[in-house]
């Protein structure tokens, strides 16, 4: 028989793991309320077109690491690369332009890359994201910055660096591409083959190259902050201002571009110090051209995203304590066909009256049910037999005392939540 395996670029997230992720989880729903964000739950595939059209046909999520497929209606589909498109797309489909803006939303969901799996980084991983549509104010900008970090830093991580940059709009970037260009014309010689490509197709995502020759020549590369135009340099100005106000050091980072073609004007991220963009926790910017392209009216819109699986990495090696999941805090065990039969009822009337049980199963010994009783956990174990099922009684075992007491079944439910814990 064949061996099954997880694919490649994929991983279960065992039981034993599940405190880490739904604690991530938690700590993302609660963020989203306190800045008055709402949830929005996106579909695992959207037409292929979407993506090429706001991602960009130029950039590697399209051309190399989309998960496209024809369904059986013959309609080109996608498995979702990123989370912001397909919040765009609802808003334009909904007619979400009608509420208040800006319209704030956030979302949970799998994402699907076909990269070079890595540490934290998979083909398929876990995202929160979170958009607020409708605004340009710069103090927008500095909200959404400030609501990653209190995110990041309300999982207890620590040395955390804010990265920023500024990459124009419509009317300054054409020029500023020009200028790239022409600094690049004198190193094509020694550029990866993709950003040769990159030159002549989509020059900004040269200063995005992880190749160490490129990063070397992207290091001395012009900088979009030095060719904004006037609205751009003062909302760029007033950002700045914004997050001195709110006391939130930053760097500027000119080869910070994102990897995305719908960004303008500000584009950030959140990095562990010390270790560079290929390990950024998050990040995110403005795209104010999006979703005009997809059909809609013109609106600015801003937000950023997070991998959970790098977040879940950095709270292991940061070795925050996270809270357990809540387990049940009674077994049942019983001796006899009798007794297996009483145990069945009681354990259902006590689930019902919100009390975790979980129950010996087969025909194991006692010894062999309490040792089970142990290995899991439980503070108490309820033990049936013949003479407890004679008289009505179950017996109440305190795992950690080993002390016991007898019972009448009846009164199981108030005695256990009356039972310290």
């Amino acid at each position: 028989m064949p061996v099954y395996r997880a694919p490649r670029g994929t991983t279960d997230i065992l039981p034993q793991e599940q405190a880490y992720w739904r604690y991530v989880e938690e700590k993302a729903a609660s963020i989203g309320q306190l800045f008055g964000y709402e949830r929005i739950d996106l579909p695992a595939f959207e037409e292929a077109r979407l993506f090429s059209r706001s991602v960009g046909e130029g950039t590697d999520i399209v051309e190399k690491e989309m998960y496209v497929f024809d369904d059986r209606g013959g309609n080109r589909l996608a498995l979702i690369p990123e989370g912001t498109a397909s919040v765009c797309r609802a808003y334009v489909e909904h007619g979400l332009h009608n509420l208040p803006q800006p319209v704030k939303l956030f979302y949970l969901t799998s994402v699907f890359r076909y990269e070079r799996p890595q540490a934290g980084r998979y083909r398929q991983h876990r995202q929160f994201g979170c958009e607020a549509v409708g605004d340009d104010d710069p103090a927008l900008d500095a909200e959404v910055i400030d609501m990653a970090g209190q995110f990041f830093r309300s999982l207890g991580l620590s040395q955390l660096s804010l990265c920023l940059n500024s990459i124009g709009c419509r009317m300054c970037r054409p020029g500023y591409l020009e200028v790239l260009r022409g600094y690049y014309a004198s190193h094509v010689s020694k550029l990866c083959t993709d950003c040769r490509a990159r030159l002549v197709r989509n020059p900004l995502r040269l200063l995005d190259c992880k190749q160490p020759a490129c990063q070397t020549i992207a290091d001395s590369a012009p900088r979009s902050i030095e060719y904004l135009c006037q609205e751009c340099a003062e909302h760029f100005t007033q950002l700045k201002a914004y997050l001195a106000l709110l006391k939130l050091p930053f760097d500027i980072n000119h080869r910070l571009v994102r990897g995305l073609d719908y960004y303008t004007r500000t584009v950030f991220e959140v990095q562990p110090q010390g270790e560079g963009s290929q390990s950024a926790l998050g990040g995110g910017g403005r795209y104010d051209n999006l979703i005009e392209e997809l059909g809609g009216r013109p609106t600015p819109a801003i937000g950023f995203a997070a991998g959970m699986e790098r977040i879940v990495l950095n709270l292991q090696s940061q070795r925050v304590a996270v809270p357990p999941l809540a387990r049940p805090l009674v077994f049942i065990a019983y001796v006899g066909d009798a007794a297996k039969n009483e145990a069945i009822r009681l354990g259902s009337r006590l689930r019902q009256s919100g009390i975790g049980i979980i129950a010996a199963g087969g025909r194991k010994s006692l010894k062999a049910q309490l040792r089970q009783a142990n290995t899991v956990g439980v503070r108490h174990t309820l033990i049936i037999g013949e003479e407890e099922v004679s008289t009505g009684t179950v017996v109440v075992r305190d795992m950690t005392s080993a002390r016991q007491r007898a019972v009448p079944i009846e009164g199981i439910p108030e005695a256990l939540k009356q039972a310290p814990v």
